[in-house]
């Protein structure tokens, strides 16, 4: 892993293969849990990967591995960080279901910090029961998110847009698409279980706001 070739963007071949998370399967409801409510929040006209003049100017970071993240609003503060490829089928790994309350990284792409959009992805149960982004419906516009890295720095970010999508319509380009900054996604499972399964994605889209030492 720390030899991976610095990547600035999805290569277009694996962008056009890219599909919604193959993971939150086989969840079961558990006593007491209450899915999340649709979500769809945003700042400001546009799409995510379009730049958005009001947004504060951060220099970019080198490459760096995550190490832990931390999503106050959602009650997450999980580390080390797991790193995520790519199934056979052309669909983003997510994390086992041992892995649960951990968080993992798509290392395909930039690191927290770098220009481009780094991708996070975690489970929001798992047939265990609730997992690390249970609380995924807390989270609001402006709310902070910080991965502290391998170099010992803490990329900072702020959630400008959140959103909820059938599985079947992944905005493949808006959430791996190249970016002139750097940004984060955070993707995770959502909607009322469909025989054992949630049909969407949940997805909180940050930008670079500030870095320090962590």
């Amino acid at each position: 892993m720390n030899h991976l070739p610095r990547v600035r963007t999805v290569p277009v071949v694996l962008l056009a293969s890219l599909v919604a998370l193959a993971g939150c399967a086989a969840e079961s409801r558990v006593p007491g849990e209450t899915p999340p409510a649709r979500i769809s929040q945003a700042t400001g006209p546009g799409s995510a990967h379009t730049p958005r003049t009001g947004a504060p100017a951060v220099r970019p970071l080198a490459r760096s591995l995550p190490v832990r993240v931390r999503l106050p609003a959602a009650g997450v503060d999980t580390g080390p960080v797991l790193a995520l490829g790519l199934n056979a089928d052309g669909t983003v790994q997510v994390p086992s279901v041992e892995d649960g309350e951990r968080i993992g990284w798509y290392d395909k792409g930039v690191t927290p910090g770098e220009t481009g959009p780094a991708v996070l992805i975690g489970h929001f149960d798992t047939a265990r029961g609730p997992a690390v982004l249970r609380n995924v419906s807390r989270v609001r516009v402006g709310d902070g998110i910080t991965v502290t890295r391998a170099d010992g720095s803490a990329a900072v970010f702020r959630v400008r847009e959140l959103e909820q999508v059938d599985k079947d319509a992944f905005p493949t380009a808006k959430v791996y698409g190249d970016t002139g900054r750097p940004e984060l996604r955070i993707v995770t499972c959502g909607g009322e279980l469909v025989d054992g399964h949630r049909p969407d994605n949940i997805i909180l889209y940050a930008d670079l706001v500030a870095t320090r030492a962590a």
